[in-house]
Formats: C-alpha cells, structure tokens, sequence
C-alpha cells in the first residue's frame, strides 16, 4: 500500500475520494510579487500601459483562473467557489506590485491550490500586459499565506523580513 495519497495500490494516479469527508468552510490566502523597473510601475499606474488597465484585467484573470484550477492541476478537485478576491499592494521601495488572493468555499477539501492559480496567473497577467515596455520583470515569492477550515485545521505562514 502507498503512503502517498495520490497513489493507488497499484502506483496508479487517483484522485483522493473525499466523499466521506464533512462539508466545512474553508479559506485560503496566497501572495506573490511582480518586480519591474520603476518606469514599467509608473506606467501602471497612471494606467499607461498600452493593454489597458493592468490590475482590472489581472483581477479577472485571477479570478478565472482559480474557477479553472481543477482543469489546470490534475488531481485537483472540482470546488464550489463561494468567493474569490484578488487585490493588488504597490510596493514602491521595491518597484513590485504584490497580488494577495483569497478563496472560500464550503466543501470537502480546500482551496489552496485555487488562492495560489489566482496569484500565479494574476503575476503572469501583469507580465503579459506589461511585457512590451519591460522583459525584464521577474515574478517571485508565489506562496500560501494562511489557511483555514478541514481536518489539518489552520495554517498562517511567519513572513521576517519579506
């Protein structure tokens, strides 16, 4: 028997059966950062970019995304979003922007992987509509944040010095 859960018996791929499990509320938070030149910033800001405006349209990326993240990840369970956020910290001293996405959803398994899709092609987003004026941008830092809800309970990552 595997001690993988994605794991059959067999050495078979399978999606984890969470049909047993109770419906809870859960919760999850994810970051990342787009780091470009201070001119490629400003531009966005003073919504300057040739694309159009950068953060509506990495917003609704975002939020697309983390609604198709069972199609992009592939034991990923189809959820029941009940909310997704995807907002946007000009971070000058840095010349970053960073997305902070947040889904919920009352189900049987959480919705990490859909907070981190949001924040993953919300940063790809950002560099599509950006790319023209600076090739140089690096996405960084994607991760989760906090978690709520399910049997693991809760998790809220410690950030030193970010």
């Amino acid at each position: 028997m595997s001690d993988f859960t994605h794991i059959d018996e067999q050495g078979k791929a399978r999606m984890v059966d969470v049909s047993g499990k109770p419906l809870t509320e859960r919760e999850a938070i994810a970051s990342g950062r787009v780091k470009m030149k201070p001119e490629t910033l400003k531009l966005i800001i003073e919504n300057k970019i040739a694309k159009g405006e950068v953060f509506q349209v990495a917003r609704i990326a975002g939020i697309m995304a983390a609604k198709k993240t069972s199609q992009l990840i592939p034991l990923c369970h189809p959820l029941g979003i009940t909310s997704i956020k995807v907002d946007f910290n000009v971070i000058d001293d840095e010349n970053a922007v960073e997305i902070v996405s947040r889904v919920k959803t009352i189900g049987q398994t959480g919705v990490e992987m859909e907070a981190l899709t949001a924040t993953a092609v919300a940063a790809l987003t950002i560099y599509d509509m950006c790319k023209a004026v600076d090739r140089e941008m690096v996405i960084t830092e994607v991760m989760l944040l906090e978690k709520r809800g399910g049997k693991s309970g809760e998790f809220k990552r410690i950030l030193e010095n970010r």
